[in-house]
């Protein structure tokens, strides 16, 4: 449990979650271990005695996660104190987020009873776990995540609508350069204008790193597999756990090789399947909730490589739109009848799985012919035609289309 504990504070100061000596994890075994002293042990202590969970994570989160944080916390709750973002990691995940106004025992347990977290303005996140530390890191990460899109899908609205707040203007500003200093770029400007794409030249350490297909054995799909699911989280194109990742080997037997569903993109050795296309085996049973999105992809395109990410700015445009008046206003992650672009690429609506709203129905028609598809309120997917390089700089290069886009509509 030490490790563990360890292992997962270490992580989020590892993915920009937190600043180094920031989070305080608590896993119970035979005894409660701690990753650091420290005097907020006593009500996490005391907490984790009132929950029936086995690990227990308080930190604060580096910025501009912190900074969103305390804004929501403070300007954004309903009448039953909780913060509703409206992304799909957020209605499929977290429900909502309680928020507590103060750093107490009682609160805290009466947050985590119904919710995975708890939000307490000007402290931090508190997370847990029922079986693993990971659970409480997945929570986590995927709480700053969804505070983020919503910040910024709200804060381009109040721009449209001229109604932005002199606090809400000063965390924008704040939250926009720690996002510029932290985000990874995956080309090196060529010296031309920095608004297209195309001329930008692609960074040579990445595509060294990235190996070259076809792919023509299992191990070698394995590896490649695990190669880019590293590079994507490095680059801060998934959250957490969420994302997927797959490959089409036609021989010695036509089978896409998948992330498990659950899995860490950073960790997938050990947690991919093959799945035969002919539906002959259930393997696929343990595979990625959009194992048959990804199939049909396949049987729709010559594309050999699928990536899926979370990239935040996809995120955050594929939920702004302008039609006011729409009669679909709430369910537009499911029922959007508009034919939706950000640039080139479309946005679909479509939820997670196989259901009669699923993306399995909306997502591969649109990506036939596309570099990439913007699943509402969810994701991004690309495709490579041979290997996961095209899929990999796509995501990149897609993601700083629709922050450049979201500037504009900033600055207009």
């Amino acid at each position: 449990m030490e490790k563990l504990v360890k292992k997962y504070a270490d992580k989020l100061v590892a993915q920009g979650l937190c600043d180094a000596g920031a989070p305080i994890m608590g896993g119970l075994d035979a005894k409660l271990t701690w990753n650091k002293k420290d005097p907020a042990c006593r009500v996490l202590e005391e907490a984790i005695a009132g929950l029936d969970i086995n690990s227990i994570l308080f930190a604060r989160p580096s910025e501009p996660y912190f900074s969103i944080l305390n804004y929501l916390g403070k300007n954004s709750c309903g009448d039953d104190f909780s913060i509703q973002p409206d992304d799909t990691e957020t209605r499929t995940f977290l429900h909502d987020i309680p928020v507590s106004r103060t750093f107490a025992k009682s609160q805290i347990i009466r947050a985590l009873k119904k919710r995975k977290s708890v939000v307490i303005p000007d402290h931090g996140i508190v997370t847990f776990g029922t079986v693993s530390p990971e659970q409480a890191f997945v929570t986590y990460s995927s709480v700053c995540f969804s505070l983020f899109v919503k910040f910024f899908t709200d804060y381009l609205y109040a721009v449209g609508n001229g109604t932005v707040k002199t606090d809400q203007e000063r965390v924008f500003r704040r939250a926009i350069k720690s996002y510029k200093n932290s985000y990874k770029p995956s080309y090196k400007h060529s010296g031309n204008s920095n608004r297209n794409f195309q001329s930008h030249d692609r960074d040579h350490d990445i595509h060294r790193k990235l190996k070259k297909g076809p792919f023509k054995t299992k191990n070698e799909v394995i590896d490649a597999i695990v190669q880019a699911g590293k590079l994507t989280v490095e680059h801060r194109l998934v959250d957490s756990f969420f994302g997927n990742i797959s490959y089409r080997l036609y021989s010695p037997r036509d089978t896409l090789y998948i992330s498990q569903t659950g899995s860490s993109l950073d960790m997938l050795s050990g947690c991919i399947d093959a799945c035969p296309m002919d539906g002959s085996s259930c393997v696929g049973i343990t595979a990625s909730s959009e194992f048959s999105a990804h199939k049909d992809i396949y049987l729709r395109t010559k594309s050999r490589a699928i990536l899926h990410g979370h990239p935040k700015f996809c995120v955050i445009m594929s939920m702004f739109c302008e039609n006011s008046r729409c009669d679909f206003r709430g369910s537009c992650h499911i029922k959007c009848p508009e034919k939706r672009f950000v640039g080139d690429v479309p946005i679909v609506p479509g939820e997670v799985g196989t259901g009669r709203y699923g993306l399995c129905h909306t997502l591969p028609p649109a990506i036939k012919g596309n570099r990439g598809v913007i699943v509402y309120g969810h994701g991004l997917f690309t495709v490579g035609k041979c290997d996961f390089t095209d899929a990999f700089y796509n995501m990149a290069e897609i993601e700083e289309m629709c922050f450049e886009r979201y500037m504009d509509k900033i600055n207009k």
